[in-house]
């Protein structure tokens, strides 16, 4: 098989991952398996990875630069700053540093260098169900603006993309001290009989973490568009997607009660978290990569996990 473009580009470089939560090592795993070194950068060391690490408060300039000055990458990956949608509501002004004092700190920092940020589709308001690369933003909470803000600041950079990316799944620890994705949340409970609730109202295009993060080491390399968005093939609200993984597992469908979405957690989520593009296919193509779909994604996290 020939190698993809984005396989060739990863050979012998080094990359610098700033976030080292869930996406970041999915991230760094995947440029190490193409061929290259991934350095991930964060607060803490982080576990169930063996990728190279680097202590980095970065929303401290000189320590941005003096860790850029230290790995010298070819290439940097931003998926930094807190995540979590309800924790951004309640810090919605440390939010806002966190997200853009990293970015301008390692722009700064790593003027030139290929450059890409790992953005959000709450840059959105839930109006509509189909968001591509043209639809004029409206965050409708305070991890979107925090995000968006981020982007204008990478977008100046001389060579940058921002990847927008719908919500992320895949297997977490249930022992992990942070709130799980959706899909491991459910998956473990349901895989033990314990009742799910899910909002019959929230809807989301939901992407493999895999496939996010091959789609990133992909948009490493030049050509890729300055904004690209990339959500899954489906469509679903979070209730329907519970009741995939229970069929995944063989639990009954009975174990997930739809609720809407303003009585939990998911309040402060747009009704539609959803991302189109106009770009993602031919890219796809380009680098002979696809995106699965929920059920195809849960098949396969569940035969992986067996």
């Amino acid at each position: 098989m020939i190698p993809s473009p984005a396989r060739k580009s990863a050979q012998g470089t080094t990359t610098l991952v700033v976030g080292s939560g869930f996406v970041g090592r999915a991230v760094a795993a995947r440029l190490a398996a193409d061929g290259g070194t991934a350095v991930l950068a964060s607060r803490h060391r982080p576990d169930g990875t063996s990728a190279p690490w680097v202590r980095l408060d970065a929303t401290d300039a000189d320590a941005c630069a003096r860790v850029v000055d230290e790995v010298r990458p070819d290439r940097l990956v931003l998926v930094h700053g807190p995540s979590d949608v309800t924790w951004c509501e309640a810090h919605p002004e440390r939010a806002l540093e966190l997200h853009t004092a990293a970015a301008a700190g390692l722009t700064a920092a790593a003027p030139g260098l290929r450059t890409v940020l790992i953005s959000t589709d709450n840059v959105f308001d839930g109006t509509s169900p189909a968001n591509d690369e043209t639809a004029p933003t409206a965050p409708a909470n305070a991890y979107g603006s925090a995000k968006l803000a981020a982007e204008r600041i990478v977008r100046e950079a001389a060579d940058a993309t921002v990847l927008r990316v719908s919500l992320v799944y895949g297997w977490e620890s249930a022992e992990s001290t942070k709130w799980l994705n959706f899909f491991a949340a459910c998956a473990h409970r349901l895989r033990t009989g314990q009742p799910v609730e899910a909002p019959h109202d929230q809807w989301t295009t939901p992407v493999l973490v895999d496939d996010v993060a091959a789609v990133t080491a992909a948009a490493l390399t030049p050509g890729t568009p300055g904004l690209l968005h990339l959500g899954g093939p489906d469509r679903v609200s979070r209730a329907a997607w519970a009741e995939t993984i229970a069929d995944g597992l063989g639990a009954p469908r009975l174990l997930v009660t739809p609720t809407p979405r303003a009585r939990g957690r998911y309040a402060s989520r747009p009704a539609n978290t959803c991302l189109t593009s106009g770009l993602l296919v031919t890219f796809l193509h380009r680098h002979g990569l696809r995106v699965r779909g929920v059920a195809e994604g849960v098949r396969d996290l569940l035969e992986a996990a067996r």
